[in-house]
């Protein structure tokens, strides 16, 4: 339809001079064809609109019974005039068009590399993950999620960063780096959170762009250890996970008792808590950021995703993504407030398999260190 515009101006134009009496002009149809096109088209668009609205306008003119020369030539000197400006309004156009193309493309790979898709498949389980930004052309904001396979079975993390801009994105970066380490070498959860923590403090000090004195993540840890059905789960302040089963019933998983977020550690100290649930095959773990329950509709009703889903099945955890995604767009009239990240996990095998453990002691005899490859001698 955009490539049409400008030639079914034109086209106005002329019905418009061939239908009216003579003294009404046609010239602002012919004028505003090359400025539609500068906007819309290429620049050899841009140019066929100038050409084609200067070659309608002087062909109308020197078809009328009694020109008015005067008015005539004004009419053609106003479009040559215009096809010019509408040329080089095209040119700062494309050049903001190639601009913006290259931000967007940057803004992706840091995307990729900070959020990085997870694998369809990990062990036993199906993975899927979404990314919805709360602005078109945003890419990257302060949510996050990770999952790991590690020995102690498949980890996961959901988490979202209070806060906007590069903040926001150097605090996801600690995170998600912190968790890839940790979660191959903290044996439970509870150390996990506390690396997490740790590093959160860390590099706060360390770094300017990372906000100390307000800044926190909400959180939820999980893990699928390998062996029986089961779920463990820490919440640090974060919306709780649902669990949908394959008989289509919904279960929540909120915390007995409620966590600070991550990075409010100087508030005090506190044990995290595990709490463990039922995961048998066939169920699909849910986690999400508030950005789902604070979607609002036209009269301020936040959005609910239990009762939604609730008797549905979905084929797959990318149908199930998919769909939520699009219901709350729907219920947001296409319009939210905040980024969304969304992860869902489906157990489809009984025996979960995991990672063999890399990290192993070095055995050490007299002065020198024994490591399997290569060998470090401590002269």
């Amino acid at each position: 339809m955009a490539r049409c515009l400008p030639a079914a101006v034109i086209i106005g134009g002329i019905v418009f001079d061939v239908l009216t009496p003579p003294k009404y002009s046609s010239a602002p149809f012919f004028v505003s064809a090359p400025l539609v096109a500068a906007s819309l088209l290429s620049l050899s668009a841009t140019l066929l609109a100038a050409v084609a609205a200067l070659a309608a306008i002087v062909t109308l003119s020197l078809a009328r019974q009694a020109p008015e020369v005067g008015e005539s030539v004004t009419e053609v000197v106003t479009v040559v005039t215009v096809g010019a400006l509408a040329v080089g309004i095209n040119r700062v156009v494309c050049r903001g068009n190639r601009r913006l193309a290259s931000v967007r493309s940057v803004a992706e790979a840091a995307q990729r590399a900070v959020l990085p898709t997870p694998p369809a498949r990990i062990g036993g389980l199906r993975v899927a993950a979404r990314y919805v930004a709360a602005q078109a052309d945003a890419r990257i904001g302060g949510d996050l999620y990770a999952v790991q396979d590690t020995p102690y079975g498949v980890r996961v993390i959901v988490g979202d960063v209070r806060g906007k801009g590069l903040g926001a994105v150097e605090a996801v970066a600690i995170l998600i780096g912190a968790f890839r380490e940790a979660a191959e070498q903290e044996r439970t959860l509870e150390g996990l959170a506390a690396r997490l923590e740790r590093a959160l403090q860390r590099e706060g000090a360390r770094r300017a762009n990372v906000d100390q004195a307000e800044g926190f993540t909400t959180a939820v840890l999980a893990e699928v250890p390998p062996g029986a059905g089961a779920l463990r789960i820490v919440n640090r302040g974060h919306p709780p996970p649902l669990l949908l089963h394959s008989d289509g019933t919904v279960g929540d998983t909120h915390p007995r008792a409620p966590a600070l977020p991550l990075g409010m550690g100087d508030l005090g100290v506190w044990p995290d808590r595990v709490e463990q649930w039922e995961f048998p095959v066939g169920s699909t773990l849910l986690l999400f950021t508030d950005g789902v329950t604070e979607a609002r509709d036209a009269t301020g009703t936040f959005y609910d995703p239990r009762p939604r889903l609730r008797g549905k099945q979905f084929r797959s955890p990318d149908a199930l993504l998919d769909s939520l995604t699009a219901d709350v767009a729907r219920h947001a009239g296409g319009r939210t407030d905040d980024d969304m990240a969304l992860l869902a996990i489906r157990r489809i095998d009984g025996r979960l398999r995991t990672a063999p453990i890399t990290h192993k002691r070095p055995q050490v005899t007299g002065r020198t260190v024994r490591l399997r490859s290569p060998q470090v001698h401590n002269d």
